[in-house]
């Protein structure tokens, strides 16, 4: 079932690391390991505000979320509409998905030729390496599938209920940021937008392996659903915290685009996912993305960054992750002009 870390990782893992590691490129700062401050809870928001609360509780609403946007990168919505039922039931196809053998799965025709991918196969140290493996589906794939299986049918529900939780919150963050809120539905629409299903297996070596390396997300917006064991940590305040798992809420964070175009009134915060010694950890994520052709455009008369396509943006990220084995991302597009 499991992808075979042990042996494409094991020069890495068990042997002595070589001076081959004095020649990776200088890394972020957030790849030094820190100590863990505190298992802090993220700003809880309840979002059946925005559409049941009247004009006050709807503003106070918004008020939370754009505090959080800028000063954490992330929150946590509950009363969110998508129902326990839908995320029970997209858990425990997750798990059954991930439980066939490694063969089937990367052989797997249930999805487009590369959704299935595992680990870091060509990491050069310990500090590139990824213990988790996924499946990156476009919505098309879930969309345009007749097989309909339990899983297929439930990937739908809960992305179709993620998309409307998506354009809301974006709508939200683009009317307080003075930009216009029909920007995401359209270009950020069914063809261009991803669920990702993630399984962390236990891990033999969790103090020297990421689950997921630190890395902020290339899209507008992130839904996440995950389980209960923990294991997610982002930077605050210079320092890596841990976020405290709540069975009640989805978790939600800025990405690049946002942060750029926003002008950096909202942030892409770097994160990570821990490995766990005994334990399995799953999630499910819905990425906000456009298509690839769609321009970000600072909102300001003295941008930050200059314009792009989402098309630059990706190729520019795995130019960088091929060559340096991490990635650079919204530093690579600053405006040197102002």
């Amino acid at each position: 079932m499991d992808p075979p870390f042990n042996e494409i990782y094991k020069t890495l893992l068990y042997k002595q690391i070589t001076n081959t590691e004095n020649n990776v490129p200088e890394i972020p700062f957030s790849f030094s390991v820190t100590a863990i401050v505190e298992e802090v809870e993220l700003p809880v928001i309840d979002v059946s505000r925005l559409i049941d609360g009247a004009e006050k509780e709807r503003e106070k609403c918004k008020e939370e979320i754009v505090r959080a946007s800028k000063e954490w990168g992330f929150f946590q919505v509950v009363n969110h509409g998508i129902s326990m039922d839908v995320l029970e039931k997209m858990r425990q196809e997750q798990i059954r998905v991930f439980r066939e053998s490694f063969d089937n799965k990367s052989k797997s025709e249930k999805f487009s030729a590369g959704s299935y991918r595992w680990g870091s196969p060509s990491a050069t140290c310990l500090r590139q390496l990824s213990w988790s493996e996924a499946f990156h589906v476009p919505m098309t794939d879930i969309c345009d599938n007749k097989d309909f299986t339990t899983l297929s049918s439930t990937m739908e529900k809960f992305a179709s209920e993620s998309e409307e939780l998506a354009y809301m919150l974006a709508e939200v963050l683009a009317e307080k940021s003075g930009r216009k809120t029909n920007f995401f539905r359209e270009n950020c629409v069914r063809n261009t937008c991803y669920l990702r299903m993630n399984r962390y297996p236990p891990c033999p070596k969790p103090s020297e392996v990421y689950g997921l390396m630190p890395h902020t997300d290339s899209d507008f917006l992130t839904i996440l659903y995950q389980d209960q064991v923990g294991g997610l940590q982002l930077i605050k305040d210079n320092k890596w915290i841990a976020v405290k798992p709540n069975p009640r809420a989805l978790i939600i964070n800025i990405g690049d685009l946002f942060q750029a175009w926003s002008n950096d009134m909202y942030k892409s915060v770097e994160h990570r996912v821990m490995t766990n010694p005994t334990v399995e950890r799953f999630s499910t994520a819905y990425f906000l993305c456009p298509s690839y052709d769609a321009v970000i455009e600072c909102s300001s008369d003295y941008p930050a960054y200059r314009n792009f396509s989402f098309r630059e943006f990706r190729q520019q990220v795995q130019e960088d992750v091929k060559k340096l084995g991490f990635k650079v991302g919204l530093p690579r597009f600053l405006n040197h002009v102002y």
